[in-house]
């Protein structure tokens, strides 16, 4: 594997032989980086990378504490190249979004600073609009400080530089850095080169959501953009960190068609050993340079002797939020799980159901699974109102209508799925290939006239709460699935499904419940397949020889 001027190639090489101590993540980052690199589906542009490692370390300066000018350790080379290297074969850079998250004082604003100077002073495109953002305007303002003062310690660029009442203006090629809080109402007008969202697991809910799509689709009108978010972990639930960890891990797992997105996750693996310094390395990649063993001895120490104080230690230096949410399946996993079976293959067969009803305007999902020689199946049917199919496929981005020809998708009403249709394809399996449902699993917020018309044709069905209850039902699937003795039948809506699913964990209960790894992700298949999977668990001893059909 050569390695001359390539700072990827040589960050991989000594995390494959252990020369340095990182996360699943970033390992799996790197793969996914040099294995692109390997196949042809990108370029590696030493000439930008050197140009912009030579820029930082000859131009930028520490502004806290020292003011001399920074040294790039191997893994800041390597994302640096990672983002300005990474290109096609026009040579466009690919990644336009990159999302790091790293513990506290391991540079991370002293890089986003950095960053913002190369782009200032060295981007080829001319009139560039550079944006610090952030809640607040005073948090916007550290990194833009941050700049400034790098901007002040050296003359080359501060004798370029105009400080202005709200920016920063560079003549030379019409560029502006600025800092500026949330308003999405007033962001319509920005044509952002590049913007630096600071901390962003401290982005409250919806607003810092909105704002953060705003200025994310304000980047199309530029050839090569980009929106860096850089982090330590929060306390926000359900924000645009969970959003963007998700999508992160989805990437990473190979789930995600996604290529625009660049994750650089550092965080430990292992929660048991938040306090192993061996295993902090894998979230504080420069301890023994800007932190020293000795200040997380001193913090461990502190963090040991209260739960409030561990709780913040495990935020703020491992990475590691209370509630948090990863992807779940790996795409090689779900991709093995393919199998060309039908249902005549297991005509007579004893089984379990699942029905996910979600919305009567959206996706609904049913389905039966079923053992043989061990192995279980899932044949799964979903129900779509026949208007929405041209929306959703729009929104989705899934070929609904492809699904529907192939009988996967059944079209139900006009505006909304008529439940008759479940309970007639329910029906209609038992009586086409003599199934036996022995119990059928729902949500207890389904549609209380579809069980009763169900129970009332002799099916047990029983209730799965939707919760943090699921977590012993989705550690034996995940086992079952991994070993590869489950299998999707002839249904990729279905892996689609799989690969959508992220698992938020609560750290304080080691509970977990499926969510959605992005907004309009779908999960209804999946989450039939567990309910299904629920009353095969709860119901095992009374009808567990019966579902081995032996």
């Amino acid at each position: 594997m050569a390695t001359v001027n390539n700072y990827i190639y040589e960050y991989y090489d000594q995390i494959t032989r252990g020369e340095v101590v990182v996360g699943e993540w970033i390992r799996l980052a790197y793969k996914m980086l040099v294995d692109d690199l390997e196949k042809g589906a990108t370029q590696y542009n030493a000439k930008a990378v050197n140009k912009a490692i030579k820029f930082i370390e000859s131009f930028c300066h520490h502004s806290k504490g020292r003011s001399d000018l920074l040294k790039l350790e191997l893994w800041q080379k390597a994302a640096v190249a990672a983002i300005f290297g990474i290109v096609d074969d026009n040579g466009v850079r690919i990644y336009r979004e990159v999302f790091i998250v790293i513990a506290r004082k391991n540079g991370k604003s002293l890089l986003a600073s950095a960053i913002i100077a190369y782009m200032a002073y060295l981007e080829p495109e001319y009139g560039q609009e550079i944006y610090c953002l952030a809640p607040k305007l005073d948090q916007a303002a550290l990194v833009y400080d941050g700049f400034y003062k790098m901007v002040l310690a050296e003359p080359e660029l501060e004798e370029l530089a105009q400080k202005r009442r709200s920016d920063i203006y560079i003549a030379d090629n019409n560029t502006f850095i600025k800092p500026i809080a949330f308003n999405a109402r007033k962001s319509d007008g920005f044509n952002p080169q590049l913007v630096i969202c600071d901390e962003l697991a401290a982005w409250q809910g919806d607003g810092g959501l909105k704002q953060y799509e705003v200025m994310k689709s304000a980047l199309g009108a530029r050839r090569q953009p980009l929106i860096l978010g850089i982090t330590t972990a929060g306390y926000v639930n359900d924000g645009i960190y969970d959003e963007l960890f998700k999508r992160a891990t989805g990437v990473l797992k190979g789930g995600s068609k996604e290529r625009r997105l660049l994750p650089l996750l550092y965080t430990i693996d292992d929660v048991d050993k938040w306090n192993d310094l061996t295993e902090l390395r894998k979230a504080n990649p420069n301890i023994n340079v800007s932190v020293s063993e000795e200040f997380f001895k001193d913090e461990i120490a502190v963090a040991e002797t209260s739960l409030s104080k561990r709780s913040e230690f495990l935020c703020k230096y491992c990475n590691i939020k209370q509630n948090a949410s990863a992807a779940f399946l790996d795409y090689v996993v779900v991709d093995g799980a393919a199998a060309d079976v039908t249902l005549e293959d297991f005509r007579g067969s004893y089984c379990v159901g699942g029905l996910d009803l979600s919305q009567t305007t959206d996706l609904t999902a049913a389905s039966v699974v079923i053992e043989k020689s061990s192995i279980l199946y899932a044949f799964t049917q979903f129900f779509m109102p026949a208007s929405r199919v041209e929306t959703l496929q729009a929104t989705d981005g899934v070929p609904y209508d492809l699904f529907v020809k192939k009988g996967i998708v059944t079209l139900s009403g006009d505006n909304y799925v008529d439940y008759n249709d479940v309970y007639n394809w329910f029906m209609q399996i038992i009586r086409d290939y003599e199934l036996y449902i022995l119990q059928i699993g729902y949500d207890r917020y389904s549609a209380k006239y579809l069980i009763e018309q169900l129970e009332g044709a002799g099916l047990h069905c029983d209730d799965v709460y939707q919760g943090e209850n699921l977590t012993p039902v989705i550690r034996e699937f995940e086992g079952i699935i991994k070993d590869g003795n489950f299998k999707i039948a002839n249904n990729n809506l279905l892996k689609s499904h799989f690969l959508n699913v992220a698992l938020k964990q609560n750290m304080e209960t080691r509970k977990f419940r499926p969510v959605k790894i992005e907004q309009r992700a779908h999960i209804d298949g999946f989450v039939s397949v567990i309910d299904a999977m629920t009353v095969r668990q709860k119901w095992y001893a009374e009808i567990g020889q019966l579902l081995k059909n032996e």
